[in-house]
């Protein structure tokens, strides 16, 4: 008789629209995570360039100089305010 009552308690739950809607709910996710996760794993796969090798033209990148190459001058803070004041 306890095992009757058991087996139609588990029969009700499991067959409850709360169960189904959490069941569909989470293979929905389940599915859309692991699609996600091929398309990235394909994307990053497929859309990196290939690099060429070649031995030709390779130009050497001098070393950069201690001098300044963008023409900034300092200015003394005397003709910092003086601009302003003007």
């Amino acid at each position: 008789m306890f095992n009757a009552e058991i087996r139609q308690m588990l029969a009700q739950v499991i067959t409850s629209w709360q169960v189904i809607a959490v069941t569909i709910v989470i293979i929905l996710f389940i599915s859309i995570v692991n699609k996600v996760a091929r398309l990235h794993t394909m994307g990053v796969r497929y859309s990196r360039p290939k690099k060429i090798k070649s031995k030709k033209n390779k130009t050497e990148i001098p070393p950069p100089s201690d001098s300044d190459d963008l023409g900034i001058e300092e200015e003394s803070s005397d003709e910092v305010e003086e601009e302003f004041v003007e």
